[in-house]
C-alpha cells in the first residue's frame, strides 16, 4: 500500500454492483459477500435482475444488480440505499442514480461511455463529463481498457473474451478498498474454470489487477475497515433463503424418519430449490423434475401416499394450475408440502421481482371448504425453521400446509449459525402397522379416518402394508370407514372435522410473542413473511429517536396464533405493511374485529426502512396527540 492511502473504519457499508445482464454483476456480488462473511460480518443481500433472459445489450430493461450491505452489528436489511455504486454503463449509473444519496461514492466503467451508448439510455452527453455527477464523489475508471490491457499477454483469449473479464478487476478494486481478502475468490474462480486453465489464468490476473490498481493510483486515497460483527459462538456459513429452505427439508425428513420425494417444474424464483435438492441424493432425497406443474403435485402427493415426505416447489402461478390436486390432498388428508416463492403478479407478472400477494390464493384458492396450514419464514436462513415447521404440521396433522417464502428471501442470504443434529425437533412419524377396529361380523379391521383424538389427524398407512388396504380418491369420504359418502350430514361433519383439525394447529404452535421492551406502547407494527426485516430496522430506528413501539411477526398466518386477538386489541393502533395490497389486514379485520391499518407496497421491492419508519412515526403522533 502506498504511504498516501489512509485507512478508516465503518460500521456498515452498503455497496451496489450494477451492470448488463450480461456483465456478471450477481457474481461479482456473490463473491464480494462470501469474502465478507469469511471475515465475521453480519450481512443481508438482494440481488436484483431482470426478468428477460437477455434483454438487449445497455438498456435499462438489461440492467442487473446487486446490492450488500455489511455491518459490525446486526444487520436487518439490504439498506435502503447505496453508499458505493459501482456503475459498468450509463444504463446502470441511469437504473440507479435516483437511489444514490447526494455525497455517496460511484465508480464508472467509462470506457462503455460512448455515444452509442449513451443514446440508448437518452442521454446526448455524458454525465461523467457535463456535471450531472457534481454531486457524488465519482472515480472515473476505464475499466474494460485496463483489464483488457493487463490481459495482454493471454494471446489465446479474444478481446471479447478478456472484456468478460472486468467484473473481477472491479470485484478486486472493491475488495481491496474494503479490506477484503481475495483468497476466497481465487478458490472459487480455480474450482469453476479449472478445466479451462486459460480462462482461469484471465479471471484470476484481472481479480488482482484490480486489487493492484487500487494500491497504485492515485485516484483512491482512502480503504476501508469493517470490523466483524458480535455473534453467538458456533459454526456459520452464507446461505440464500432457497438454500435455506431445501436443507431445512432434509433435516425436517431426516428427522421424521422418512425419505424426501420433490415433485417439481422449474419457475422463477422458486427453481433454485430443485437444484438445491438434485445434489442431494446421498441423504435420501429423490428430486423429480415433472413435465408441468400438475405433474409435479401429483408426483409429490403420491409419494406422500407411499409413506415418504411429498414437496412440491413453485411460484404463485404454479400454485394456481396445482389447486385441485391440493384440494386432493386435503380430502385424502396426507401430509404435502407447498412451497410458494412468491413473485409479482398476476399472470407471468414480475417473474424475477418480490411481492407478498399469494396470501389470499393459498388461503382460499381451492373449490369447497378446504382449509389448509399455511407458514411464512421472516429472513433467508428462517427458511430453514420454517421448513421444518411445515413438515412437523405436515405429519402431524396430516394435511397439505403451504410455505409462503416470496423472491426477496429466496435469492437475498445472509449468514446461518449451522445448528446441531441433537437441537433440531423430533419429527418421528410412527405409521399405520396393524388394524385399528373390528368390521360388523367382528373381524379386525382397518379405519382410515379413525382419528387421534389430540390432533384429529387420520392413520398413515403405506400402501402393500398387510390389512391396512383403504378406499383413496377425491369423492367424500365416510367417517371412519373412508368409504364413499353422499350423505348430507356426514360431508357437514367431515367439513366440520378438517377445519376443527387445521384451526387446532394453534395448541401446538406457540403464541404471537410482541416485541415491546417498555411495556408502554400504543402502536404496534404486525407483519409476515419478508417485512421483518425493513419492519424491525424501522421499529429501532423509531425507538432511537424516543418513540415507543411494538413489533409482532406472524410466522403462522393459518391458523393465526391463540392469542393474536389479545395482542391485536392491547395497543391504540396496529399498522400491517405488507407487499401487496392489503391481504393480512383483510383477514385481521374480519377476525378480530380491530381497525387494522394497512400500509402497502407492489413495486416488485422490499420495502425501506426510512419510509416505514415515516408511517410509524405518522402513528405515534396520532395516538399521543
Amino acid at each position: 500500500m502506498t504511504s498516501s492511502t489512509t485507512t478508516q473504519t465503518r460500521s456498515r457499508v452498503i455497496i451496489r454492483f450494477a451492470g448488463d445482464s450480461g456483465d456478471g454483476m450477481q457474481l461479482t456480488g456473490d463473491r464480494f459477500t462470501a469474502d465478507t462473511a469469511a471475515l465475521g460480518n453480519d450481512l443481508s443481500t438482494l440481488p436484483n435482475f431482470p426478468a428477460e433472459i437477455r434483454a438487449p445489450q445497455g438498456t435499462l430493461p438489461g440492467v442487473s444488480s446487486f446490492q450488500l450491505h455489511f455491518a459490525d452489528h446486526d444487520v436487518l436489511t439490504p439498506g435502503d440505499a447505496p453508499d458505493v455504486l459501482v456503475a459498468m454503463n450509463p444504463a446502470a449509473l441511469k437504473a440507479n442514480l435516483d437511489e444514490v444519496p447526494r455525497g455517496a461514492t460511484i465508480i464508472v466503467n467509462t470506457d462503455e461511455f460512448s455515444k452509442r451508448n449513451l443514446a440508448k439510455v437518452g442521454w446526448q452527453t455524458s454525465p461523467v463529463e457535463d456535471g450531472t455527477l457534481d454531486s457524488w464523489h465519482v472515480h472515473a475508471v476505464p475499466l474494460t481498457s485496463i483489464t483488457v490491457e493487463a490481459l495482454a499477454a493471454h494471446d489465446s483469449l479474444t478481446r471479447k473474451e478478456k472484456e468478460r473479464a472486468k467484473n473481477m478487476f472491479a470485484l478486486g478494486l472493491l475488495s481491496w478498498m474494503y479490506s477484503r481478502s481475495i483468497s476466497g475468490t481465487e478458490e472459487f474462480l480455480a474450482a469453476k474454470f479449472g478445466a479451462k486453465p486459460d480462462i482461469l489464468a484471465a479471471n484470476l490476473e484481472a481479480l488482482r489487477a484490480g486489487w493492484n490498481y487500487g494500491e497504485t493510483t492515485e485516484d483512491f486515497a482512502v480503504t476501508y475497515e469493517v470490523a466483524p460483527a458480535r455473534t453467538p459462538a458456533g459454526t456459520y456459513r452464507n446461505i440464500t433463503g432457497n438454500t435455506a429452505l431445501a436443507l431445512g427439508l432434509v433435516a425436517a425428513a431426516h428427522r421424521a424418519g422418512r425419505p424426501l420425494v420433490l415433485g417439481s417444474y422449474p419457475i422463477t424464483p422458486a427453481s433454485d430449490i430443485l437444484h438445491a435438492l438434485s445434489s442431494m441424493k446421498r441423504l435420501g432425497v429423490t428430486t423429480i423434475q415433472a413435465e408441468d406443474e400438475i405433474a409435479g403435485i401429483g408426483i409429490a402427493l403420491g409419494a406422500s401416499f407411499g409413506g415418504a415426505i411429498g414437496v412440491t416447489t413453485t411460484s404463485g402461478p404454479g400454485v394456481a394450475l396445482k389447486s385441485e390436486t391440493i384440494g386432493l390432498a386435503v380430502s385424502l388428508e396426507l401430509p404435502l408440502v407447498i412451497v410458494d416463492v412468491q413473485r409479482g403478479g398476476p399472470s407471468t407478472g414480475l417473474p424475477t421481482k418480490t411481492e407478498q400477494a399469494d396470501l389470499l390464493q393459498a388461503m382460499y384458492g381451492r373449490n369447497g371448504e378446504s382449509p389448509v396450514p399455511i407458514v411464512a419464514p421472516q429472513t433467508p436462513a428462517d427458511c430453514f425453521d420454517a421448513a421444518l415447521e411445515a413438515v412437523r404440521i405436515a405429519t402431524t396433522y396430516r394435511t397439505p400446509v403451504f410455505l409462503l417464502s416470496d423472491g426477496y428471501l429466496a435469492n437475498g442470504s445472509e449468514p446461518w449459525r449451522i445448528p446441531e443434529i441433537a437441537d433440531l425437533p423430533d419429527l418421528t412419524v410412527e405409521l399405520a402397522s396393524k388394524p385399528n377396529g373390528t368390521d360388523a361380523k367382528g373381524a379386525e379391521t382397518f379405519h382410515p379416518y379413525l382419528r387421534d383424538p389430540d390432533t384429529l389427524a387420520r392413520p398413515w398407512a403405506v400402501p402393500g402394508t398387510p390389512g391396512l388396504e383403504h378406499r383413496i380418491g377425491g369423492i367424500e369420504k365416510a367417517d371412519i370407514t373412508g368409504n364413499i359418502s353422499y350423505d348430507p350430514d356426514n360431508h357437514d361433519f367431515m367439513t366440520r372435522t378438517r377445519q376443527q383439525k387445521v384451526d387446532g394447529i394453534a395448541n401446538t404452535a406457540g403464541e404471537l410473542e410482541v416485541d415491546d421492551p417498555s411495556g408502554s406502547a400504543r402502536v404496534l407494527v404486525v407483519g409476515w413473511g419478508s417485512t421483518y426485516g425493513p419492519i424491525a430496522a424501522a421499529v429501532r430506528a423509531a425507538r432511537e429517536s424516543g418513540a415507543q413501539v411494538a413489533h409482532a411477526q406472524l410466522r403462522h398466518l393459518n391458523p393465526f396464533p391463540r392469542n393474536t386477538g389479545e395482542v391485536l386489541r392491547a395497543y391504540d393502533r396496529v399498522i400491517v405493511p405488507e407487499m401487496n395490497l392489503g391481504q393480512l389486514a383483510m383477514l385481521l379485520r374480519a377476525k378480530y374485529l380491530v381497525d387494522v391499518r394497512s400500509h402497502t407496497s407492489v413495486r416488485g421491492l422490499p420495502f425501506t426502512t426510512s419510509e416505514l419508519a415515516d408511517v410509524i412515526d405518522s402513528a405515534v403522533k396520532e395516538v399521543t396527540q
